[in-house]
């Protein structure tokens, strides 16, 4: 395990002296708060041995890198409660959100709709997801070995741990609410995240498609530098934690179970405003942004480097707007949730017919990416047996100014960014991959005839229709519409201007 905090103390020195300026308690104001707010974690590191998810077949993890954990914020206004909880991990399925809701509403007296729970989407954390427990126990026998067998699969032990320790990091977060003073504000950190598509010469979008790659015309997307924070102190000016938004794949994988880059952000922030802050990250709509830079000439850094080079910009910047935050009181709270059915995309019969006779072969024969896509089409297929429509959850989560966007996609940049673009609040943080996951959601010119590309792929992961995303653009907005923005606190307006400037500045030059 590698330890970066004293990387940072002589940061940490500077930013200790540049804190005094954001304490209300060292500028002598009124610290009488309007809210309380309270923070937790918990540990789920897996076990050594468990699944590493995020591919399609089976990996497993040999090394513990740093641990995984479930962070979470409660923010309480005295007229509602509302709950931010940040996981790392690949994905957090649906079943895992409602048990962990009903038991957070049972417990605390939350309701789920108050009760946003993200998954930070890191490659390199314990096995949440693909396939569940049992999802295909209806399918035949052959179809079940290609589930569990030869697909990357959640630990129903693992999902135990990580719903206990959810419930439990909401409770003590919850239990620790102390009156508090609260900022919201962003930055922008635009060089360590790129998006991975590209519009090729023959008119078609590809994934990846490698650095020095003749055939590349352009980007096929955005990408969202936006890093949104709240930051929330103590009476007494100590960083209680804060919440991080930004738009990355956490694909940086620096060697065994691991957080990935979102440690060495949290590492960064804990080592310049205190060590015990609690980091709650909720990713942004990153569906196609990831770390990689496919026109970059030289080559990549490895893998650990990579981590802190992400990690260490992000918190950086994090680090920057929450300096420059006036504390206050970030109200109202609210919340509203909406449950909408999605079809899911068909293949064709023939095409069923051909992939199961590619999956009864050897994948050396077939060449493993067309073996792989022909599992998947067995395995939609079998979904679709039970299911032609999937349930999607739309949230919003109001704290002050800032609202909270989610749904549970690999939503693309475009699509965030046109939710901030619709979006009345002065802060609008769109966050994918909570309260659930339905895979990639692209735009719709992704899968229209210029599109393409890894993410557009009709898989049992993937495979709502192609109006999806602008479905939940829509939905997400209607009920941000239903809210009332905050204010963002600021400074006191300066005295008026009393007539006379400083004495020492209002001098003529002298040249002897």
């Amino acid at each position: 395990m590698i330890h970066v905090q004293q990387t940072f103390r002589s940061l940490a020195v500077l930013v200790a002296l540049a804190t005094v300026s954001v304490c209300p308690s060292a500028r002598g104001e009124d610290e009488s708060p309007s809210m309380k707010v309270g923070f937790a974690e918990r540990d789920i590191t897996p076990e050594i041995g468990m699944e590493q998810p995020g591919g399609y077949g089976k990996a497993y993890h040999g090394s513990i890198h740093d641990p995984c954990k479930v962070r979470a914020v409660v923010f309480d206004d005295g007229k509602k409660r509302v709950a931010l909880v940040g996981v790392d991990a690949l994905v957090v399925r649906r079943p895992l959100v409602e048990a962990a809701r009903k038991a957070i509403e049972a417990k605390c007296g939350i309701p789920p709709e108050c009760v946003l729970i993200g998954a930070s989407h890191s490659h390199s954390a314990g096995p949440t997801g693909m396939i569940l427990p049992g999802e295909y126990d209806h399918a035949t026998a052959d179809v079940r070995a290609l589930a569990y067998e030869k697909s990357s699969c959640a630990d129903a032990k693992y999902l135990a741990t990580v719903e206990r320790e959810i419930v439990a990091a909401v409770r003590a977060a919850d239990s620790a609410g102390v009156e508090a003073r609260c900022g919201a504000g962003s930055g922008e950190e635009g060089t360590v995240a790129y998006n991975r598509r590209f519009r090729m010469k023959d008119g078609l979008t590809f994934t990846h498609p490698r650095q020095g790659n003749p055939e590349v015309v352009e980007a096929a997307g955005p990408i969202d530098p936006e890093v949104g924070v709240i930051g929330v102190w103590d009476h007494d000016g100590k960083l209680l934690g804060c919440v991080v938004n930004y738009a990355c794949h956490a694909t940086t994988s620096p060697g065994g179970a691991s957080a990935n880059w979102i440690y060495y952000m949290e590492q960064v922030i804990r080592g310049s405003l205190g060590e015990d802050a609690v980091v709650v990250f909720l990713a942004g709509a990153c569906g196609d942004i990831t770390q990689v830079d496919n026109r970059s000439p030289y080559t990549f850094p490895q893998r650990e480097k990579w981590a802190r080079l992400v990690g260490g910009c992000v918190g950086a910047e994090a680090v920057k707007v929450l300096l420059k935050m006036e504390p206050g009181a970030l109200v109202p709270l609210d919340a509203r949730s909406k449950q909408i059915e999605i079809p899911r995309r068909v293949p064709s019969p023939e095409r069923v017919a051909r992939c199961r006779e590619l999956v009864a072969k050897d994948p050396k024969e077939v060449g493993a990416a067309e073996w792989t896509f022909a599992k998947e089409i067995v395995l939609l297929d079998a979904l679709l047996a039970k299911a032609t429509v999937v349930p999607v959850e739309v949230q919003v989560v109001q704290v002050g100014p800032a609202v909270f966007v989610s749904n549970p996609a690999e939503f693309f940049c475009q699509l965030g960014l046109d939710i901030k673009a619709g979006s009345p609040f002065p802060l609008t943080f769109p966050v994918e991959l909570a309260n659930g996951c339905v895979g990639y959601v692209p735009t719709a010119e992704a899968l229209g005839p210029r599109g393409g590309g890894y993410e557009t792929r009709l898989t049992s992961y993937s495979n709502l229709v192609p109006t999806a995303g602008k479905t939940l653009v829509d939905a997400g907005l209607a009920l941000v519409g239903q809210l009332t923005p905050g204010v963002i606190p600021t400074r006191p307006k300066a005295a008026p201007f009393s007539g006379q400037g400083w004495s020492y500045g209002s001098v003529p030059p002298e040249l002897e």
